[in-house]
């Protein structure tokens, strides 16, 4: 075990692992818009909004909290008129009903334009310029959802975000050659005093599964599931409860609720899928042991980031299913305790779900929730019994850093074409609706 670095594991940890209000792309767009606002130090008559491609394609069809509406436009519109600049993820948090409507009627008057950046080859940016009275405010953020580094009034550099003196998180990974298994024993002996902050992902998560079960978001795909149990239609046991209060989760995230996910990575379905899956079995199997739930939440969300970290911000890939592996790594350490299981489970998952693709984010994004979730607790029961898929299974290597390897390098290289087809086609099908984004 690397001890030293324990204390940076926990960082990375908090760093990756953040409250987020609402789907963190157009959050992101709004954070911008709130920021140039806070500069401009005026209302704006117009808002430009210049967006990488998957980050448009990740603002077209979820619901911007507090609006009941969908796109870049009014993300950045709610954002400039009523987005609190130092709230991060939280960003819209304290929206009121007259700001909402101020904003409605900016976009219903073409006051705000949303376009793709020209030869934008980042994954994750949002430039986003207000004007009022012949003044302008420019902010830029990008690599990360609330890294903002760049911002402009009239033309004029106010700050720009010099270079990072400290590791990169994916550096400390790479340079201390971490390993799958050194987070698996971090995770059961760091001491609980210093994890027990983790225990907020199930305050937040559990919360927006409650709200999702009980009202109406979205697709409605755990509270429908939950109706068919009553009709007998679908079991009550605890693979039907790791799908059904995950999905719930989801669905009242990207329905638009007001209350915040614990995300993971830059995202609330990941943090969710991280999380519900581990809390439904905790409960099953460590009742009400804090510090047990602790590790599991820990083992779960490090596992989760340990994979994204070898992924593009934003991509082709549905990253759900990463953050899934986290949670079938917990899994498997809550019911057997067993390192070898965990490692067994991620091979089955990546054997199976690896070619779920990201077509922005949206209500069905609580279907891939709900997959992911089910194949995370399947891949660990079939580990138990032995059965797991070899290297002469498709991209399955022969040890797990090789097979998340291949599949991150997949993800990273080799689905470029599919996300360019992807965003086209979605481009495409809202031009045609002439639906804002």
């Amino acid at each position: 075990m690397k001890q030293a670095l324990w204390p940076q594991l926990i960082e990375l940890v908090k760093q990756h692992v953040k409250p987020a209000l609402g789907c963190t792309e157009p959050v992101s767009v709004a954070l911008a818009s709130a920021i140039a606002r806070h500069h401009l130090s005026m209302t704006p008559d117009h808002i430009d909004v210049k967006l990488s491609p998957n980050l448009y394609k990740n603002c077209m069809g979820v619901i911007v909290p507090g609006t009941g509406v969908a796109g870049a436009n009014i993300a950045a519109a709610v954002g400039a008129l009523g987005g609190n600049h130092e709230g991060g993820l939280e960003v819209l948090k304290d929206l009121l009903p007259q700001t909402v409507e101020h904003a409605k009627a900016l976009v219903a008057a073409d006051k705000v334009s949303v376009s793709i950046a020209n030869d934008c080859h980042k994954a994750l940016y949002v430039e986003v310029t207000l004007t009022a009275n012949g003044q302008t405010a420019l902010v830029i953020i990008e690599d990360g959802h609330i890294n903002v580094t760049t911002i402009k009034r009239n033309d004029k550099t106010i700050f720009a975000l010099a270079e990072k003196a400290a590791i990169e998180s994916c550096d400390l990974i790479k340079s201390q050659g971490i390993s799958f298994k050194d987070i698996f024993e971090f995770s059961l002996h760091v001491p609980f005093d210093d994890i027990a902050f983790i225990l907020q992902a199930k305050t937040l998560n559990n919360r927006l599964s409650e709200e999702g079960l009980q009202n109406v978001y979205a697709m409605q795909i755990g509270k429908n599931l939950q109706a068919q149990q009553q009709t007998g239609l679908l079991d009550s046991g605890l693979l039907s409860n790791i799908i059904i209060r995950s999905s719930a989760a989801s669905d009242a995230r990207m329905g638009g609720a007001v209350f915040p996910a614990m995300s993971n990575s830059g995202s609330g379905n990941q943090g969710i899928a991280a999380t519900m899956p581990v809390v439904v079995v905790a409960e099953k199997f460590a009742a009400n042991d804090d510090e047990k739930l602790a590790r599991a939440l820990i083992l779960s969300h490090l596992s989760a980031i340990y994979i994204h970290l070898k992924l593009p911000a934003l991509s082709a890939f549905c990253a759900v299913s990463t953050a899934s592996m986290g949670a079938a790594t917990a899994i498997a350490w809550l019911i057997t305790g067993k390192y070898d299981v965990a490692e067994k489970a991620i091979t089955n998952m990546i054997g199976d779900i690896s070619g779920v693709f990201c077509d922005g984010a949206s209500s069905s994004c609580a279907l891939k929730v709900s997959t992911a979730s089910a194949t995370a607790y399947k891949a660990v029961l079939l580990a138990m019994n032995n059965s797991v898929a070899t290297e002469s299974d498709g991209i399955v290597s022969q040890d797990i850093e090789s097979t998340i390897n291949n599949l991150c390098y997949i993800a990273s290289q080799g689905m470029q074409h599919t996300d360019q087809l992807i965003i086209q086609t979605m481009y495409e099908k809202h031009k045609s609706k002439q639906q804002p984004v």
